[in-house]
């Protein structure tokens, strides 16, 4: 869990929301309190707090309300739930004895909107128990301080997938994100100018539209029953498909390159210390990790320039490794000084990290990464157009210790690069690669709006330039959301392509005009002083490479905070799979919770 004490952006504002609106709401001087959580809240708590922080507030045991627990009769019980059937016949369960319930009383928060179906529930069983019932609308997870997810992977397919008896579900699921999306913007106390991009798909207009209207009705009549007026703040709406070249390309930076190319589920990396015969262990790469922090964002390059130096510096410090630069000496420094174990634990993670990453990159990546940058750029390191698109490809197909999936990336790229192919081409590439098993990969794509087989020869979009930027030959391509992200800082979005839903603040739309229920502000300069948000939503997922362009942009422009969220995180192998699965009918699909 990641420390509430620092200022970690999102991490921090959705923690002091949950401390104000649910645990101060029901403090008292002296009084200990059980908490009860459901899967959702734990993960949400998780995210952005520790157990001491809840300590701190009067919270002496933490319970999972779906599992069986011993009455505590002389206690108080917070429950901190979401507002579904199988939470509140949890919450039921406990007070359903006619004499006497598991606690002495009630204290119910739910993240969201609670339906009148089960609130009149809840008022007809044990509405004697209950202290307080409130909504406090946090539905969505911070999983950084500039990142948020609703945690929703299973939308892809209903958003995206061709299948007509997925189409309530789709209206369902649009309807769900719509309303998390709104708790993102309450929690970040904004009610934003709505925008969408035009194009490749429809999605991105219905959901700004959904948001739209929802962040009307929550803003109708606030806590200090005041309208709310838009405030100086954006929020834009696209669809998965505006730039499939992130996607799959492979990508360089720390993080990024990490969770492509390593086995880090649930962001817990596994390593060993003592070579291929040691003991496993774990580590969490998580922002309360100030150096993980430090170098998630940089090229490989860097990171591995400065693991020497990191290394000389503890080694120095206590004269012990005698100026041996390798991972053993620090292993045997560590046995060697207990006090100074904390200290270079989190070295040794990062130092290992980067030595896979690196031992991954060695054989094969190395040599397919020029391919790629090649293929996504249109020219090559020295600025060379590239004239033709397949010969650059065909070293990669003909290369067999490239595994399907990359060659799959590969053939990806050069589709991309030339906006579809002819469909003889297609199928001479999936018969010459092998890969008629796996070809779903590359034909669903059309389902995202992306050319793969176009019936007519459609135009690239315009890429800022950016030639006298510095950057490693192997990592040239920029995301497009970053291209993104500055235009709609700098005012510089079209507005055919990217559609206002609302009546956008002045500072965003370029007029004078003032709306009556904003305060007119004095310039545009002193509203960027005043600090503007940008909120980017992308409809399918995000990568890390994308959550990294937040970052980057927000530091370029100090006056405006970026943040950027979706359905779920991608990683390439996980988005060829989930793309693979969208010609198949519903019924063949497992879900995660239906």
């Amino acid at each position: 869990m990641a420390p509430a004490a620092e200022e970690r952006g999102l991490k921090s504002v959705v923690w002091q929301k949950i401390k104000t609106t649910v645990l101060d709401d029901c403090k008292k001087e002296g009084e200990w309190k059980i908490m009860l959580l459901d899967e959702f809240t734990t993960k949400l708590l998780a995210s952005c707090c520790k157990m001491t922080d809840l300590l701190a507030e009067g919270i002496t045991v933490v319970e999972n309300i779906y599992k069986n627990r011993e009455p505590v009769r002389q206690m108080k019980a917070l429950y901190f739930i979401t507002p579904t059937s199988k939470s509140v016949d949890c919450f039921l369960r406990d007070f359903s004895s006619k004499s006497e319930g598991k606690y002495k009383a009630a204290y119910v928060y739910f993240t969201d909107f609670c339906p009148d179906s089960l609130f009149n529930k809840i008022k007809s069983s044990c509405s004697k128990s209950i202290r307080r019932c409130k909504e406090i609308n946090i539905s969505f997870f911070p999983i950084e301080s500039q990142v948020f997810t609703l945690d929703i992977p299973d939308a892809f397919y209903y958003c995206y997938s061709p299948d007509v008896g997925s189409a309530n579900d789709k209206d369902a699921i649009m309807e769900a994100i719509a309303e998390q999306i709104v708790t993102v913007c309450a929690t970040l106390d904004e009610n934003p100018g709505v925008r969408y991009k035009s194009k490749p798909l429809d999605n991105a207009r219905k959901l700004a539209e959904l948001v739209e209207k929802k962040l009307e009705n929550y803003y109708k009549i606030d806590e200090k029953s005041q309208i709310k007026g838009k405030t100086h703040s954006q929020l834009l709406i696209i669809d998965r498909g505006f730039d499939p070249v992130s996607t799959v390309l492979h990508e360089l930076t720390f993080q990024a390159m990490a969770y492509d190319l390593l086995p880090i589920e649930n962001d817990t990396y596994k390593y060993k210390t003592d070579g291929p015969n040691g003991k496993e262990k774990e580590a969490i790469l998580e922002e309360d990790d100030d150096l993980w922090v430090q170098i998630r964002h940089r090229h490989i390059a860097v990171v591995l320039e400065e693991i020497p130096k990191l290394m000389k510096e503890i080694s120095s410090t206590k004269k012990a490794a005698e100026g041996k630069s390798s991972l053993s000496a620090l292993t045997q420094l560590m046995k060697k000084m207990p006090h100074f174990r904390k200290q270079i634990t989190k070295q040794v993670v990062h130092l290992n990290l980067a030595e896979d990453c690196m031992n991954k990159f060695k054989p094969n990546i190395e040599k397919l990464c020029k391919t790629e940058q090649d293929l996504a750029l249109g020219t090559d390191a020295e600025g060379q157009k590239v004239k033709d698109s397949m010969r650059v490809l065909l070293p990669v197909l003909l290369n067999k210790n490239h595994d399907n999936y990359d060659k799959i990336r590969a053939i990806l790229l050069y589709i991309f690069s030339i906006n579809g192919t002819t469909q003889e081409n297609l199928e001479k590439l999936v018969q010459n690669v092998k890969i008629e098993n796996e070809s779903d990969m590359i034909r669903n794509w059309s389902y995202l709006g992306v050319p793969i087989v176009p019936q007519s020869q459609q135009g690239k979009p315009l890429r800022k330039d950016r030639s006298a930027e510095e950057t490693f030959q192997l990592s040239r391509w920029t995301p497009l959301i970053k291209d993104i992200m500055e235009d709609a800082i700098d005012n510089r979005l079209e507005s055919k392509e990217w559609p206002y839903c609302s009546q956008c603040p002045a500072v965003w739309n370029g007029s004078g005009a003032v709306s009556a229920r904003q305060k007119p502000r004095m310039n545009y300069l002193e509203d960027r002083k005043n600090g503007s948000k940008l909120i980017v939503f992308v409809i399918g997922g995000i990568t890390y490479s994308e959550m990294r362009c937040a970052y980057e942009v927000s530091q370029a422009h100090k006056s405006c905070e970026v943040f950027i969220g979706s359905t779920h995180i991608l990683t390439p192998r996980k988005l060829l799979d989930d793309i693979k699965m969208l010609s198949k009918p519903k019924d063949k699909i497992s879900f995660k919770d239906e």
